[in-house]
């Protein structure tokens, strides 16, 4: 089975953490000797996982062009979860539903940002269709810093019927769009919320928007008239957590 390659401090060390029983072996860069890689190779070894010390030149050609900062470890691959285990995590939560569902971003960079910021802003769960839509990457998992390890990510085989049961759980769907009348700053997202993103450029699918309780827009003063989806995800998030926990 081939392994996938994860790099970056703070993404290997959670991983570490969080799921060390995927690792398989690590590689470290020779001579180097600060604290923190030291700390990731400390935790690698008690949890006897082998460590190998190799030059810069191996590094770089294993870690496929990604920014590795002295650190690389094979693991096996991470098993995305689908809807059985999305019903399931959501039966088992003790607060009130607060989901990010990302429709159709095919764009690595994109998902680790909007990950990263989940994460963040204490999202139990992002959804994303099977279809037309990035999976997990290295590129993705080192944008994400750490992120894959700690937010739940559901990949669903038909999101407009995944919507309608996130309906049925009294889950309230929140979608972005240009066509909106309100803007983010009058809509209420507190309570069980579902935020949907579109993909990069096109926006929400039709069948996504008709599933949509509400539709919301991201004020625009300036001459750009969009935001990049990990930005806009960023902005709807916060506010979402600033009305939830009434900063």
């Amino acid at each position: 089975m081939k392994l996938e390659k994860v790099v970056g401090l703070h993404t290997v060390e959670s991983l570490l953490q969080k799921n060390p029983g995927q690792v398989e072996r690590l590689y470290t860069k020779q001579g180097r000797t600060d604290k923190r890689l030291q700390k990731i190779i400390a935790i690698a070894k008690q949890k006897n996982i082998p460590v190998e010390a190799v030059d810069v030149k191996t590094l770089d050609h294993n870690a496929d062009g990604l920014r590795h900062q002295g650190v690389l470890a094979f693991c096996q691959r991470t098993a995305i979860k689908h809807e059985n285990d999305l019903w399931q995590f959501l039966e088992s939560l003790n607060d009130p539903a607060f989901l990010l569902v990302l429709d159709g971003v095919t764009d690595p960079h994109n998902l680790g940002a909007c990950l990263r910021t989940a994460d963040a802003t204490g999202v139990q769960a992002v959804i994303i269709p099977k279809d037309k839509s990035v999976g997990l990457t290295s590129v993705v998992r080192k944008v994400a810093s750490g992120a894959v390890e700690t937010v739940p990510l559901f990949q669903v085989t038909n999101l407009a019927r995944t919507l309608d049961t996130l309906k049925d759980m009294g889950v309230w769907l929140t979608g972005t769009s240009d066509k909106a009348q309100q803007t983010l700053y009058e809509a209420d997202l507190t309570g069980p919320v579902a935020l949907i993103m579109g993909a990069e450029g096109k926006g929400l699918r039709r069948l996504t928007e008709q599933r949509c309780d509400y539709l919301v827009t991201i004020p625009m003063s300036g001459s750009v008239t969009s935001l990049n989806v990990s930005v806009a995800t960023g902005v709807c998030l916060y506010e979402s957590l600033r009305q939830r926990n009434k900063y």
